[in-house]
C-alpha cells in the first residue's frame, strides 16, 4: 500500500515557501476554498487548479504510462 499524501506535501511545501493558503491561491489563480480543499485531499478539485498550484510550488509532476515500454 502506498502512503503517499499529495495534500500533505503541498502544505509542506506552502509552508516551507513561507505561504498562507490565501498567497497560494492568489498566486495560483484559484481559491482559498481550493487550497484548503487539496490539502484536505479532497476528491473534488479540478485537475487544473491543482496543476496551478503545483506550478506555484515548483512541483513537477511526472505521469508513466504502463503502455510505455
Amino acid at each position: 500500500m502506498n502512503d503517499f499524501n499529495l495534500g500533505t506535501l503541498i502544505k509542506d511545501h506552502r509552508k516551507e515557501a513561507g505561504l498562507t493558503q490565501l498567497e497560494l491561491a492568489n498566486l495560483a489563480g484559484v481559491g482559498k476554498t481550493t487550497v484548503f480543499d487539496i490539502e484536505k485531499n479532497k476528491e473534488t478539485i479540478r485537475f487544473n487548479n491543482l496543476l496551478a498550484v503545483l506550478k506555484v510550488l515548483n512541483i513537477k509532476v511526472e505521469f508513466i504510462s504502463p503502455l510505455n515500454k
